[in-house]
């Protein structure tokens, strides 16, 4: 396993929430609720953490001393995967951290920070039952000890060799530090003031993932859920928040619902066609597979490629939705089947069926690039169209956006302005 650990050692949970999403963004899998961050706020620092990042690595770092069993319950509650027990703790606590850990389902990692024989404690350590031991150099040493890494990759690499769990590294790690340790053996790489110090926090982390080897596609927990999920995922977003996870791409120009009030999302089965002519449009109808959304490149022509007849025909085969960069008429019969439709213009000018143009090819459509089976998601607001390729990672990124206009909210409803909450 590779993991890059974003300490995320800040006092405020919005900076923390604010890093942790550019670093997630480069691809940062773990993330670390930092000492100072959960003494400054506890528990809900963790929560928020969780909420807004559902499908990490969330390790708080509470350096246990004593209460090991409590600590340990009280982080597994709030939603962390891994609670940070210190190495020079009693063993008695380790073994009381150890044993609520394995009952509510989450791993335990020793900082061996102040130990006098880290080589010595580490095997005890691994015999108690701890999952990951962390090899620390502190902060205060770090500022006056120019060469921390290498001071001590001696002995991190007898500790490594004489271990069978993986080890952290954390204490002023960079991009030129970071193959070094690689190179020792180490697995998870906590890196804190190298990103949150950082101007271009996803671009460091996108290097510094780059030098470890950690692979993006695997940087969340457990797999990608199948693409109904994540189709569900997003029937539960509005298109706002997604358009925002995609950095403004993706979203349709000009298209209007003809039923308005509910949202959609589906794979795409494409249409080209060309001055009115419906031919293709209505043999989608009979080609496309249950729970498809038809999109229709129609050139944004005043003429109807869709009508009544069609959408009682794709109601009854399973077409979930139509998107039509065209015409399309008998708008009052469609708005009572309350089928989701949506068109740039409606007109009573129909076409003809000379069934030219092409079926399941890129298109463009409303000014967005469509291929078949990227998911279009449709509701009142408008359009967007995303990559299937690139589904599952925006959908994470859309519920995030989804989490910080909760918070955003929340400030506005306890007194703050927008201009105070953005720091305009």
């Amino acid at each position: 396993m590779r993991a890059l650990q974003v300490a995320l050692d800040v006092l405020s949970v919005e900076d923390a929430l604010t890093v942790a999403e550019e670093a997630v963004a480069g691809g940062a899998n773990w993330l670390e609720v930092g000492t100072p961050l959960v003494k400054n706020h506890g528990m809900i620092a963790v929560k928020k953490l969780r909420a807004a990042f559902p499908n990490l690595v969330l390790v708080a770092d509470l350096k246990t001393m004593d209460a090991g069993d409590i600590e340990v319950e009280m982080a597994a509650k709030n939603g962390a995967d891994v609670v940070v027990v210190l190495g020079v703790a009693p063993d008695m606590t380790f073994k009381r951290a150890i044993n609520q850990a394995a009952a509510h389902n989450i791993k335990i990692m020793a900082d061996l920070i102040g130990v006098d024989s880290p080589v010595k404690r580490a095997k005890e350590l691994e015999a108690l039952g701890v999952d990951y031991l962390l090899v620390h150099t502190p902060l205060d040493v770090q500022r006056v000890m120019l060469e921390a890494v290498d001071a001590g990759l001696d002995d991190l690499k007898k500790l490594i060799k004489i271990v069978n769990i993986p080890v952290a590294a954390a204490g002023g790690i960079t991009l030129e530090t970071a193959p070094v340790l690689l190179d020792a053996g180490v697995s998870i790489f906590v890196v804190g003031r190298a990103l949150t110090k950082a101007k271009d926090v996803a671009g460091t982390a996108r290097k510094i993932c780059g030098a470890i080897g950690v692979d993006r596609l695997k940087k969340t927990v457990g797999t990608p859920a199948p693409i109904e999920e994540t189709i569900a995922g997003f029937e539960s977003i509005p298109t706002p928040f997604i358009s925002d996870a995609m950095k403004r791409f993706g979203a349709m120009r000009g298209l209007r619902p003809i039923v308005k009030g509910g949202r959609v999302a589906g794979p795409a089965y494409t249409v080209k066609t060309l001055g009115g002519d419906w031919g293709k449009v209505v043999k989608a109808v009979d080609l496309a597979k249950p729970g498809d959304i038809i999109v229709v490149d129609a050139q944004g022509m005043d003429v109807a490629v869709w009508g009544e007849l069609a959408t009682l025909s794709a109601i009854k085969r399973g077409v979930k939705a139509v998107v039509i960069d065209g015409g399309i008429r008998d708008a009052d019969d469609i708005r009572e089947l309350g089928f989701p439709l949506w068109s740039r213009t409606v007109t009573p000018n129909a076409g003809e069926p000379h069934g030219h143009g092409r079926l399941q090819e890129t298109i463009a459509c409303a000014g967005q690039p469509v291929s078949p089976g990227d998911i279009v998601v449709a509701d009142e607001i408008g359009v967007i169209v995303v990559p299937r390729e690139q589904a599952y990672e925006i959908l994470r990124k859309a519920l995030e956006v989804s989490q910080k206009e909760k918070r955003y909210k929340k400030g506005i409803r306890e007194g703050k302005t927008l201009s105070e909450i953005f720091g305009l």
